[in-house]
């Protein structure tokens, strides 16, 4: 692959953070959203962190909106070190064989942050960390980025209005089974290309939480936003295992001294955002938002539960019934 030989030779020095002990370590930490979301100011946060706790020993270099590498080819990047840092969806870790993290793309999975905490902060969360390590990759921590809502340009209250609509996802099994489980005709592609797409009727709808949704400008081409709460997205923050390992234990305990306090600034605005997201695209007029009573959404969740047991296999039956237990969920009580 032409991609993989070019990354292959910027990757060069990447691999060896210590080699000029008197120049900064610099890290290059890419993502794919624009600077003013949750995880576009948490990641500029964390590099001026990572700067005033290691006395400009670290330099973070953030390259927001899919500057170097856009969804698909970022996680390659990390494993050839041509990037030290990414924090892609959740949904990533499925392509790349460690399809247990697809679990938080199942619909009602969660029911709210604390559920959500419980397991990104506990032992379940720690452990699927480990599974990373085999790929060459660390995970640093969780970051929120919230619950998310439909979008179309007809009006979305029910499952079934859903039905023979082309709707967005991220590259994900799991989310393709949700929107055929709809009736939707579940269109991947990649977060980049989702404003043309939505704007030239390449797809009819999408999900998001509503920051993403507002910060893309989807309202400009979006009648309608259901505020569904369905399904969560959120982000691992994740560095190259030979980087990581290669960097003085002093400076790795600052980054992960910087790593924590970025987290805790990343979970707090990701709710103020998407707040403030819904207000914003309420203002605007362009679209309009709905918010499904409890009937209409305990429907929608008698609707698309049914997508864990077809998943299971895939996920694994071990790691869905660690959540449930940590969560207190039994689907077979809906």
């Amino acid at each position: 692959m032409k991609f993989s030989a070019l990354v292959f030779g910027l990757a060069t020095l990447a691999a060896l953070p210590t080699a000029f002990a008197d120049s900064p370590v610099v890290i290059k930490f890419s993502h794919v959203v624009a600077t003013d979301t949750p995880k576009g100011k948490a990641a500029d946060f964390f590099a001026k962190r990572a700067a005033e706790l290691t006395g400009n020993k670290v330099k973070v270099e953030v390259y927001p909106n899919s500057q170097l590498y856009k969804d698909k080819e970022e996680m390659e990047a990390l494993q050839l070190g041509a990037v030290q840092m990414l924090a892609p969806s959740l949904a990533k870790f499925g392509p790349i064989g460690v399809k247990e993290f697809e679990a938080f793309d199942l619909p009602f999975i969660f029911d709210n942050y604390e559920e959500l905490h419980k397991i990104t902060s506990g032992p379940v969360g720690k452990n699927l960390f480990k599974k990373l390590e085999s790929k060459g990759i660390v995970g640093l921590a969780f970051w929120d980025n919230g619950f998310k809502a439909f979008s179309a340009n007809s009006p979305v209250k029910q499952s079934g209005d859903l039905k023979g609509k082309k709707l967005r996802v991220q590259s994900s099994k799991v989310l393709e089974e949700q929107m055929r489980t709809l009736g939707a005709l579940p269109q991947s592609m990649a977060f980049s290309e989702v404003y043309q797409a939505l704007q030239t009727g390449v797809v009819d709808g999408t999900e998001n939480p509503p920051s993403n949704f507002y910060t893309q400008k989807m309202h400009e081409v979006q009648k309608y936003l259901s505020l569904t709460d369905h399904g969560y997205l959120g982000y691992a923050v994740i560095t190259n295992r030979k980087f990581w390992e290669g960097l003085p234990a002093d400076v790795r305990g600052k980054l992960d001294q910087a790593m924590k306090e970025a987290t805790d600034y990343a979970n707090k605005i990701a709710r103020e955002e998407n707040e403030a997201a819904v207000q914003a695209v309420k203002k605007s007029g362009k679209t309009e938002v709905y918010v499904p009573t409890k009937e209409e959404r305990l429907a929608f969740k008698k609707a698309l539960v049914p997508v864990h047991q077809k998943m299971e296999s895939r996920i694994g039956k071990e790691t869905l019934q660690e959540i449930y237990k940590e969560t207190n969920f039994d689907p077979s009580k809906l």
